[in-house]
């Protein structure tokens, strides 16, 4: 049998440190992508079909959260306007304006709006909007301070571990019924406790089927 040539020793080494980089490096390139801000959707714009700015409705008019998500206090879904609302007002407000083109083109047309989802919580994560309104939870907790976002994004990652973090301590983040849709209102355990023992206490689940039905 012919010897080895010297340089075996040295590729024979580069296919055992290589092969472990591989076996250690992908599972955990993977761990930090499905973690990373770009996957999870912090951040990034989603286009809709209309140039909703959230700025001008909620801050400079005054429109309330629940009046085009109306089903969040009633339901597990929160909703999205549809065109009969949004014309409810823009049959008279900026209807001629390029803004509301494809609004009016909807209506014309008696075809829905094709909102896209800014936040969507995967097929086998069951969420309750109507549980967490009547638990004294918040729009902005989640959501975030959509009255200063002219296009919606996520800044909370809907992860199992933010939402485990919050289940297992609900208090610093509960408000009165009549702050549950108002923006800038921090975190405060002492509202929050008063608020738990207005309800009668809060214990959200935090064991696997709470969330996976």
């Amino acid at each position: 049998m012919a010897p080895l040539p010297p340089s075996a020793d040295f590729w024979l080494r580069v296919a055992l440190f290589g092969g472990a980089a591989l076996v250690v490096g992908v599972p955990v390139g993977l761990m930090l992508w499905f973690r990373s801000p770009l996957h999870l959707g912090i951040g990034q714009v989603v286009e809709q079909p209309i140039e909703f700015d959230h700025r001008h409705h909620t801050r400079d008019d005054g429109i309330d959260c629940l009046y085009c998500h109306h089903d969040a206090r009633r339901s597990p879904r929160a909703g999205v306007p549809s065109t009969e609302l949004c014309m409810g007002c823009h049959a008279q407000v900026w209807n001629e304006g390029r803004e509301t083109r494809p609004l009016r083109a909807s209506w014309a047309a008696d075809r829905p709006i094709r909102w896209r989802r800014v936040h969507d919580a995967p097929d086998f994560v069951f969420f309750d909007h109507r549980a967490h309104f009547e638990g004294g939870v918040g729009c902005e907790s989640c959501h975030g301070r959509v009255d200063r976002m002219a296009h919606v994004y996520q800044t909370e990652a809907s992860t199992m571990g933010g939402c485990l973090e919050c289940h297992r301590d609900p208090v610093p983040h509960l408000r009165p019924e009549d702050a549950l849709t108002r923006m800038g209102l921090s975190p405060s355990r002492a509202r929050g406790e008063r608020v738990a023992d207005r309800l009668g206490g809060v214990s959200p689940p935090t064991h696997c089927t709470g969330c996976h039905r």
